[in-house]
């Protein structure tokens, strides 16, 4: 009798070992799969930080290389046809212009990685900061023979000061990353309409293009840090990769939202909807911020 009693216990026990066994065989086949996830989520994030890392220096190489060239090539030109210098400064100065707009966002885009960001929130007027983004990139839409529209909702009076409370340095890098890949994406001679509407206490700003478009499979990547659709190293375009996703980053941090409505060759829609901050910096940002303003037409 002992001897049975004995043995069923061996028995349970090895039944209860066997279970055990396996149950850590199944915890370790789990874990194994997880980091085969992890690992090839690690490569694939190392390869996108690569190819955002070569198309971002393809971005600043090729205006370096470009504002050397032609400045050796004026240095070289005979008295007889300086009037070729004209159009070698006008080159000088839409790529000079490109660097410098690429190094905004990529301070910014280091300043995100860092934490290192914050609302400043003043009394801005919208109409002005708008009208200063546009004249800045005049040239650039002059090249393309694009024309910029801008209208007005009934919620704002064109002919008053139209003041909104928000980060009038951190709005205008989203217009102007949005108005750029307006005009990088347009048709030679297209138009680019600019909406401006107060909706419920929010600011709605609309930028359309009737360019070449985006397909609704790749409208959430364009916002992506490390991807962009035309990733080619001699690409024409220059656009859709750093400058969204820093303006989408922005954008949440003034609790906004943006929305795009595009097809291919059928151009597209970005709708930027920021509510009004409630506390404001002192200072009212047309005066306090003069020299940002205007920081986009210095050279």
């Amino acid at each position: 009798m002992d001897k049975q009693i004995s043995d069923e216990e061996l028995l349970a026990e090895l039944k209860q070992r066997f279970e055990e066994n396996k149950r850590a065989l199944l915890d370790l086949q789990s874990l194994n799969e997880e980091l085969i996830i992890v690992n090839k989520k690690l490569e694939d994030s190392e390869s996108l930080k690569s190819h955002f890392v070569s198309n971002i220096t393809n971005e600043i190489i090729n205006p370096f290389t470009s504002i050397l060239g032609l400045s050796k090539a004026i240095l070289s030109v005979d008295k007889e046809n300086w009037k070729r210098v004209f159009s070698m400064i006008a080159l000088i100065h839409s790529e000079a212009f490109s660097l410098d707009f690429q190094f905004r966002n990529i301070f910014v885009a280091a300043k995100i990685e860092a934490g290192d960001i914050y609302p400043e929130i003043f009394t801005v007027d919208i109409k002005n900061l708008i009208d200063s983004v546009i004249e800045s990139f005049k040239y650039e839409a002059k090249k393309k023979h694009v024309t910029i529209n801008v209208t007005h909702c009934e919620s704002v009076n064109k002919d008053k000061l139209f003041v909104f409370k928000t980060d009038p340095e951190k709005f205008k890098l989203i217009f102007a990353n949005l108005l750029r890949n307006a005009i990088n994406f347009s048709y030679e001679s297209g138009k680019i309409d600019i909406n401006l509407c107060l909706v419920d206490g929010s600011l709605s700003l609309c930028v359309k293009d009737y360019g070449i478009g985006i397909s609704k499979e790749n409208h959430a990547i364009i916002f992506d840090r490390f991807n962009r659709l035309d990733s080619g190293i001699n690409s024409i375009n220059r656009g859709h990769g750093l400058g969204l996703s820093v303006s989408k980053a922005i954008i949440d941090l003034l609790k906004g939202r943006i929305e795009i409505e595009s097809e291919t060759g059928k151009g597209a829609s970005f709708t930027l909807i920021i509510p009004e901050s409630i506390e404001a910096s002192e200072g009212f940002a047309s005066d306090a911020n003069e020299a940002f303003f205007n920081d986009f037409d210095k050279f």
